[in-house]
């Protein structure tokens, strides 16, 4: 075994040791075969070295020529360029932007573009009467966003996924993935956590016989509106009884706006009520509803919305499910750059497990403070860099 800077590792090589992120977020384990992509990533998560096993030089030239034969072409470059025309937080390029830059986001960029187009042709398939088969290659297409994804990567990329204008499609696609999320967290079986995906991906249905009116409409709903926008859960089960779906998706569809205090809708349903998977769309529901922009809103970022939860959450969603959500969602998050309400920019150097949405900060000027003490309970993490 041998340790090598990054800029020496060559495709083909062994890993000796996994590789994590500052994060501690696992991007390969021992055993995996270097490609150009993986060291691409790595650059990319500003990983400074790796240990790999040590072989024969023409052993290691061998191996390298038949990964780079069975790589895609664009996957050949190493390095990511930043952004033409970068904006700065302090003099650093910011995290975002890198992301943006990177052919790891402009590949995701284009399968969950592709991914859109046939969740929103599959959904009005099955509104026109089609039954479950039709999800199974709905299925099989977004394998290709969820496969080898880490959290942090997932949630990263996800986080520039948003479409103020697709109310449903785009929606429902990063709900099925952040249930799939939550369902890998409990350590859900495959055949579970693809129940789950469809869960996502379908729990909406019902809002395609909700008027375009209201559907699209750019101000906050009247009472009135809220109450045709509320039957969306009925409406959504109706289309789908009858069709082979399994009972989960069924559930999902009636329960997702339902909450353990009895508050939801459409039945008022107490806790033991709601269906597990139900409950786990409920949380990615309101997750991805709460980061994404609306006409009347701007998004929150990940802190605020687990502030959020902490706040009015805790009783209204399945105790066990939420808690590991939240607790998972500001793990990824730590060790980022984040800007504050008072305009501070710093980095996240430690989660408070009792206080999730305000961690300890470390500010640019060095200084470093706790966001749970109550000296700075006016202050709180305002977006994420």
């Amino acid at each position: 075994m041998k340790t090598l800077n990054v800029d020496e590792l060559k495709a083909g090589m062994i890993l000796a040791e996994p590789v994590l992120t500052k994060r501690g977020q696992s991007i390969a384990n021992t055993g995996d075969t270097l490609t150009n992509q993986l060291i691409a990533k790595m650059t990319f998560y500003k990983i400074e070295s790796a240990s790999v096993e040590e072989v024969e030089e023409e052993e290691v030239v061998e191996e390298a020529t038949e990964v780079v034969e069975e790589a895609p072409k664009k996957e050949k470059a190493t390095k990511f360029s930043a952004p033409k025309k970068p904006s700065y937080v302090g003099e650093q390029i910011t995290y975002s932007q890198k992301l943006k830059a990177s052919p790891v986001f402009q590949r995701f960029q284009s399968d969950y573009a592709i991914n859109i187009d046939f969740l929103r042709k599959t959904l009005h398939k099955i509104a026109d009467g089609g039954d479950a088969s039709c999800v199974d290659e709905l299925l099989m297409k977004c394998e290709v966003l969820f496969k080898s994804k880490t959290s942090i990567e997932l949630f990263d990329l996800l986080g520039y996924m948003r479409n103020v204008e697709d109310p449903i499609y785009s929606h429902s696609l990063n709900v099925a993935l952040i249930s799939r999320s939550i369902g890998k967290w409990l350590k859900y079986s495959r055949e579970d956590l693809n129940t789950l995906t469809v869960c996502g991906l379908l729990h909406d249905i019902g809002k395609l016989q909700i008027s375009d009116e209201i559907l699209h409409k750019p101000d906050i709903y009247t009472d009135e509106e809220f109450e045709e926008m509320k039957n969306h859960p009925l409406l959504g089960k109706k289309l789908l009884n009858g069709k082979g779906f399994d009972a989960r998706v069924l559930s999902a569809t009636l329960q997702h706006h339902e909450r353990s205090d009895g508050s939801g809708y459409p039945r008022g349903l107490d806790d033991d009520e709601i269906d597990d998977f139900a409950a786990i769309v409920a949380i990615a529901d309101v997750y991805d509803a709460m980061t994404s922009a609306r006409a009347h809103r701007d998004p929150l970022c990940s802190f605020q919305v687990i502030a959020e939860f902490e706040k009015e959450g805790l009783h209204k969603f399945r105790t066990k499910f939420v808690l590991t959500f939240l607790e998972h969602i500001a793990n990824t998050y730590n060790n980022s750059r984040v800007m504050l309400n008072d305009a501070k920019t710093g980095r996240v150097v430690y989660i408070n497990k009792s206080n999730l949405s305000r961690p300890v900060i470390q500010l640019d000027s060095g200084d470093i403070i706790n966001l749970a003490d109550s000296i700075y309970s006016d202050i709180y993490i305002k977006s994420i860099l």
